[in-house]
């Protein structure tokens, strides 16, 4: 191999390294904005349906699945800082997903609001860093 051509090869290489940090982080974020838009959309929609067991039963079973895929969730160095953040958000939703699956209102309402006190925290971190959550429509 030649000179050139290995420069080229440890160029490219070196290249491919420093993009792929961003494109890290990146996933990170929209596996977070995912999650958090999800995990409130679900809450505010139980909310205003408190009095439907079944439906709190659904919600926290998905809710329950998102805590075990965030706890799972491979986490860049670049965002380790907000991440527990976002495990307290998701596991707030959950708590408030089975308070209103036992019927039980005021604890379903502290429970959210605790939840939506983590993804303010969240988001104030995560802009810290210089990596805002992407917002989802």
């Amino acid at each position: 191999m030649t000179i050139r051509r290995r420069s080229f090869i440890a160029g490219l290489s070196l290249a491919v390294v420093s993009i792929a940090v961003p494109a890290w982080a990146g996933s990170y974020l929209d596996r977070a904005a995912l999650l958090v838009h999800q995990a409130t959309r679900d809450a505010d929609y139980l909310r205003a349906r408190l009095s439907d067991r079944e439906l709190a039963r659904v919600i926290h079973t998905l809710a329950k699945a998102r805590v075990e895929a965030a706890s799972a969730m491979i986490v860049p160095k670049e965002v380790a800082q907000a991440h527990p953040h976002l495990l307290l958000m998701l596991e707030n939703y959950e708590r408030a997903a089975e308070a209103a699956e036992k019927g039980q209102t005021q604890r379903f309402l502290i429970y959210q609001q605790r939840a939506r006190d983590e993804t303010r925290i969240l988001r104030g971190v995560l802009k810290q860093l210089g990596w805002p959550l992407p917002e989802l429509k």
